[in-house]
């Protein structure tokens, strides 16, 4: 008797989710609107987002200015929803939490 060995060929992995396996990652997203001045928003920013700085909070500010919204962070959702709601609760209008 004659046994036949095969080879499976290695499945390659999703890389829609940063590797993690977990699907594509989860986005905030801070809308403009008519109350928020940009230094409130580069404080708001800076005060929630690792990494953000004023300075670049300020930025982020003008870019949600001229085009009406930005991403301000992406990643797990359980961050996601904590820094939504943290931005959120310093006044700032965000738009629902997205793939």
């Amino acid at each position: 008797m004659t046994s036949i060995i095969t080879k499976k060929t290695p499945r390659e992995r999703s890389t829609d989710g940063g590797g993690s396996g977990l699907g594509p990652p989860w986005r905030v997203v801070v809308l403009n609107d008519n109350h928020n001045t940009f230094q409130g928003v580069a404080f708001a920013l800076a005060n929630t987002l690792p990494g953000v700085s004023y300075e670049r909070g300020l930025g982020i500010a003008d870019r949600i200015h001229n085009s009406g919204s930005a991403v301000v962070w992406s990643g797990h959702r359980e961050l996601a929803e904590l820094y939504w709601s943290r931005l959120r609760d310093q006044g700032l209008t965000m738009a629902p939490l997205e793939r």
